[in-house]
């Protein structure tokens, strides 16, 4: 009983101050909560886990282009959280397609997914010109307006 008593005490000690760092703020969002780029690229990750990203105002299931212009603003107004966000929800409306299921695998050919992860490599990177001109690119893109 006493082993039991001590191991449980052990375990309460241990998990204290991870139950301490997962608090809700008050909006009801989730921690950890990051306004800038972060876990694009390798050398820019030190979690395994990625801070939560402002989220943009466009609707989940909008064209990729109203990412495209929700990052544009966002990175104009300084907001490179929530631009990283868009941009990674413009690629995903981009991503979602049919392929046979042997070659899921393969990355997809389209040249807006390129621009767009020129875009995300770009603000990771700090270059804002360089992110706004992908951005440019992926919004004149046919492929965008899907």
């Amino acid at each position: 009983m006493l082993r039991f008593s001590i191991f449980a005490a052990l375990l309460a000690l241990a998990a204290a101050p991870a139950l301490a760092q997962t608090t809700l703020p008050a909006d009801g969002g989730t921690e950890p909560l990051s306004t800038v780029p972060s876990n694009v690229g390798a050398g820019d990750t030190k979690t395994l886990w990625a801070p939560q990203l402002p989220v943009p105002a466009v609707s989940t299931d909008a064209a990729p282009k109203l990412f495209v212009q929700a990052a544009q603003a966002a990175i104009a107004a300084g907001r490179l959280g929530e631009a990283q966000e868009a941009i990674e929800r413009a690629e995903s409306r981009v991503l979602d397609r049919s392929v046979v299921p042997s070659r899921a695998g393969e990355a997809s050919g389209q040249s807006l997914v390129r621009q767009l992860a020129q875009a995300r490599q770009a603000l990771a990177g700090g270059d804002r010109m360089a992110a706004l001109q992908s951005l440019a690119d992926a919004a004149a893109n046919p492929e965008a307006a899907d």
